[in-house]
């Protein structure tokens, strides 16, 4: 599932719901931020590695996948990821095995790929900053997340999501909102952002 949309929007909202409801649901999803990870670590991050694979590695290391096996792996902000490793994650999805850095074994993993992105992958493959081939073994259900200001039917929905997160942080009871405080928030000119949504809740 490749899961598109502006930032802020909810796609890890969505990718938890496919994820909670699928037959996976049982095992915890296992989650990456593509972004987040620098360049050198993303692999290890990934496959996982043998100790002594690298200067730090005193021990053998599970990675995401493996920890995803039989499960659900979410790829946040996989637009971002380097282009060596586009060439090794396309291999993972051909074949269904991953290697360990520093090791030699095959470890066979059953693994559901939810990927989100805030790019445009269709003129990013054209530029030649993503694989083509990548592009199409993840984009095989696409869901586009519109932005919250073209959905402000889902306001109502969502701060009752948030609600009770909220006044569980701030240690103090509450039912909801009141009509008025709602209506408030379905009338603000969000720029598109759940996030956004979240804090104002909170505040």
């Amino acid at each position: 599932v490749l899961i598109t949309g502006e930032t802020g929007t909810g796609k890890e909202l969505v990718a938890r719901a496919i994820h909670e409801g699928s037959k996976r649901a049982q095992n915890a999803m296992e989650k990456l931020n593509c972004a987040a990870v620098p360049h050198d670590l993303i692999e290890s991050e990934l496959f996982g590695h043998e100790a002594g694979a690298f200067t730090g590695a005193v021990r053998a290391r599970r990675g995401k996948f493996e920890r995803a096996n039989g499960s659900t792996l979410f790829l946040d902000e996989v637009g971002d990821m380097p282009g060596p490793m586009q060439g090794k994650l396309l291999r993972v999805l051909q074949e269904g095995e991953i290697e360990r850095v520093g090791g030699s074994q095959t470890i066979k993993i059953d693994v559901r790929i939810v990927a989100a992105t805030n790019r445009d992958l269709v003129a990013d493959v054209n530029a030649g900053r993503f694989r083509a081939d990548l592009y199409d073994r993840l984009n095989v259900v696409p869901l586009h997340v519109p932005p919250l200001r073209a959905r402000r039917d889902d306001i109502a929905v969502l701060v009752g999501a948030f609600l009770p997160a909220a006044c569980k942080a701030n240690d103090r009871a509450a039912k909801g909102l009141t009509p008025a405080a709602l209506n408030l928030l379905t009338r603000h000119s969000f720029p598109g952002n759940v996030r956004e949504l979240k804090n104002l809740v909170e505040r």
